[in-house]
């Protein structure tokens, strides 16, 4: 299995970085994983809507220039879909059954994920109705797919 993690921006603090690298690596294990950082596009203070749409249309093609037409696709989205880690476990399991051997997730940046992104993605994930920095997410995110590959082997991890 193949996992992408594509990110708007890049990690910068030192302690995030090293939380990160540490997941990838134990996922190492069951998948292999690789992280793609996108370019950010300024935000003016005040920007308008229409400055902000045309901001995320340039974060979404670099997003979407990473994405195969084959790749199951998960954006990170509050309005999406949450999960019990037992119940996501299951799900990724059962789109592995469907054929799926190539997973990209994304995470946004400031202003959010464009429309064309959402309308890409076979599934928007919610962890949250919080918003989370990028850097803190692609941690968590990580972590819960490491997580999810313990449960489905039965393996012990702390609740």
């Amino acid at each position: 299995m193949n996992i992408t993690v594509v990110t708007v921006g890049k990690m910068k603090e030192k302690y995030w970085v090293q939380a990160a690298s540490e997941y990838e690596k134990r996922l190492g294990v069951y998948a292999k994983v690789k992280s793609v950082e996108v370019p950010d596009e300024p935000t003016p203070d005040n920007a308008s809507e229409a400055q902000e749409e045309a901001i995320k249309a340039k974060e979404a093609s670099r997003i979407l220039a990473q994405i195969k037409e084959r790749d199951y696709v998960v954006a990170l989205a509050i309005e999406g879909q949450a999960f019990t880690s037992e119940a996501w476990a299951e799900y990724l399991d059962r789109i592995v059954g469907q054929g799926y051997s190539s997973f990209v997730f994304v995470i946004g940046g400031s202003l959010g994920l464009h429309k064309s992104v959402l309308d890409r993605a076979n599934l928007k994930l919610s962890f949250s109705k919080f918003t989370f920095p990028h850097q803190m997410m692609r941690v968590i995110l990580l972590e819960q797919i490491y997580r999810a590959f313990r449960i489905q082997r039965g393996e012990p991890y702390h609740k």
